[in-house]
């Protein structure tokens, strides 16, 4: 694997980041991503604001629909439940830990004391993991795509749109949006966010 890029934006590594996983600028942006999921004003605890069908997240509403609405919205719920977000945080905690060789982190309190913990934990272990953790480019989408869903269920703003972009070296399309800070194509090709615009949009098929 190419040391010399970060794995998740493709831009080049400082001579300090060298064999690093990961650049600065992309730590601090996953640092900011697990800030704005934690805390009593964070993203999580404002699903519980939109669980009921009609509030601001609920884009699902049709007009004149004669079936009556679920008492709840089950896409904040989901996002919200064992299972969701809290779920794939500890998820990566456990994982770290045990390349650590750390003991497996103990769960306190309810789902958002559980949620702090694990994004408090994770903020710590972020440096060790950009230098040393080869799916750090994983755990960066992950926590990107809760952040995304979560946002998008409680702002009730759709999702960043995607397009469709062609390799300039192998002609294999890659979907991205505005906000993709880098992708690898499935040639092995790495590109960064500046790269990723420069390539030409796929021609749609004809139906």
């Amino acid at each position: 694997m190419d040391t010399s890029t970060c794995t998740v934006c493709g831009h080049d590594l400082w001579d300090s980041e060298r064999g690093h996983q990961a650049c600065g600028a992309c730590v601090r942006r996953l640092d900011r991503l697990l800030q704005d999921l934690a805390g009593p004003r964070g993203l999580y605890a404002q699903l519980a604001t939109v669980l009921t069908p009609g509030t601001i997240g609920d884009n699902a509403r049709v007009s004149g629909s004669r079936t009556a609405p679920l008492p709840i919205r089950l896409e904040p719920l989901s996002l919200a439940s064992r299972g969701g977000v809290v779920t794939i945080l500890q998820t990566w905690l456990v994982d770290i830990h045990e390349h650590l060789g750390y003991r497996h982190p103990r769960w306190q309190g309810d789902l958002q004391g559980q949620l702090d913990q694990a994004v408090s934990r994770l903020r710590i272990l972020l440096p060790w993991a950009a230098e040393n953790h080869e799916a750090f480019r994983e755990l960066h989408a992950e926590v990107k795509q809760a952040v995304g869903q979560c946002r998008a269920q409680v702002s009730g703003e759709p999702p960043a749109k995607r397009v469709t972009v062609v390799c300039a070296l192998c002609d294999a399309t890659m979907r991205i949006t505005l906000d993709t800070p880098g992708q690898r194509c499935q040639c092995g090709t790495q590109y960064g966010w500046a790269e990723l615009r420069q390539l030409p949009l796929a021609e749609r098929t004809a139906a």
